[in-house]
């Protein structure tokens, strides 16, 4: 049974032109995630100086896992994540 879980990070500097590179790949690996029903939300905050996303999977692991294999976590643009067990209440 799937449990949701919160995404928190911070961006690198620069993230705005850094991540230009490897957006597409980026992009579409979540769209891949969406789709799955593993990702349901993720964005940045206004600046960019922040992540937020929920996810919908079996285990804290499997997410912490599917985050470094993100192409942003690899290439240094997301610079720390956190994964929460998160309840939603409404």
């Amino acid at each position: 049974m799937a449990e949701r879980f919160v995404l928190w990070g911070t961006y690198c500097d620069n993230a705005l032109e850094r991540r230009t590179p490897y957006r597409n790949e980026h992009l579409e690996r979540l769209q891949q995630l969406k789709a799955a029903g593993t990702l349901v939300t993720l964005g940045p905050t206004a600046g960019s100086t922040h992540v937020f996303g929920i996810f919908e999977a079996s285990s804290q692991a499997e997410v912490e896992s599917l985050v470094k294999a993100d192409v942003y976590w690899r290439q240094g643009i997301w610079s720390a994540v956190e994964v929460y067990p998160w309840i939603q209440a409404f």
